[in-house]
């Protein structure tokens, strides 16, 4: 948490600064050619700037040694491309404003939001743009919850949350097209928050919640394949909820755990098929009450 605090006061002093409607029609931007140059702009939170890892970058970084995911795909990417790197996350951000504002409500530390902090920065001549969001904002959620947000009831307050989170997702998507328009997008979907390390310390029925929440918001970045964009399936991958690809804190990954998604990244980049599953054992790692 620290070293978080310490890249979130670099970034501050740096930058000064019924369903969602369906998104815009689809335009389907196809990955860089063999061997183009790739202006790569990485959007998330502290996921993006490697933390957990044993060379986490600051932010607004190329971080060319970094071992988070940015960096190491770069990397891999290179083998065949040049590749020039800016990467905008801010750690402790959330996806969506609507989250940002019940987050400082219930005084959970928080940053921004990528739609205000991060997309105006995409530089207009990215010709790819990955975008990983969505954790911070689904424990807020099931923070807000555990301290009486959902008075009227928790299935129906989380579907309220995932439906604006869906809303926002669509404002980023366009957003960073209105910016960048030849950029290929490759979105990370949301994993299971309840079936990472760190939710072991909650009990059952928190856990029952960040289950749900993340279910519903991956949801809505699988949606965002209807938009031309590329989704990458962390949610139903089962190599990222093994224990020894996690940080000391059982909730960022560690070199290894970056190293897996940085491949599975660069191989997007150069071509790979993606597309996620419908359902799989992840969504219902824990038991339904």
């Amino acid at each position: 948490m620290r070293r978080a605090s310490a890249l979130l006061c670099v970034s501050v002093a740096l930058l000064g600064c019924n369903k969602s409607e369906s998104p815009t029609s689809p335009s389907v931007i196809t990955p860089p050619a063999p061997a183009a140059a790739i202006h790569y702009t990485a959007i998330g939170a502290s996921d993006a700037n490697g933390v957990g890892s044993s060379v986490p970058c600051l932010p607004f970084t190329a971080c060319e040694n970094g071992t988070g995911y940015v960096p190491v795909a770069a990397r891999q990417l290179r083998a065949a491309h040049e590749v020039t790197v800016m990467n905008l996350g801010i750690p402790a951000s959330v996806l969506s404003p609507a989250v940002e504002a019940i987050a400082r409500q219930i005084g959970r530390e928080v940053t921004g939001n990528f739609i205000d902090r991060q997309m105006p920065f995409v530089p207009t001549n990215s010709t790819v743009v990955t975008i990983s969001g969505g954790v911070n904002d689904a424990n807020a959620i099931g923070e807000a919850i555990e301290k009486g947000a959902a008075a009227a009831g928790v299935a129906q307050y989380i579907e309220t949350q995932a439906r604006a989170f869906g809303a926002d997702y669509d404002r980023l998507i366009q957003g960073v097209r209105n910016r960048a328009r030849n950029s290929f997008l490759v979105v990370l979907n949301v994993p299971n928050l309840a079936a990472m390390p760190y939710a072991a310390r909650y009990p059952l029925e928190h856990r029952r919640v960040l289950q749900s929440v993340s279910v519903a918001f991956s949801r809505e970045a699988n949606r965002q394949a209807a938009t031309g964009v590329v989704v990458m399936d962390v949610m139903c991958d089962s190599t990222l909820y093994a224990p020894s690809n996690f940080s000391r804190d059982g909730f960022h990954p560690n070199d290894t755990g970056y190293a897996n998604i940085a491949a599975r990244l660069a191989a997007i980049i150069n071509g790979a098929p993606s597309v996620p599953a419908a359902t799989c054992a992840a969504m219902t790692a824990v038991p339904p009450g």
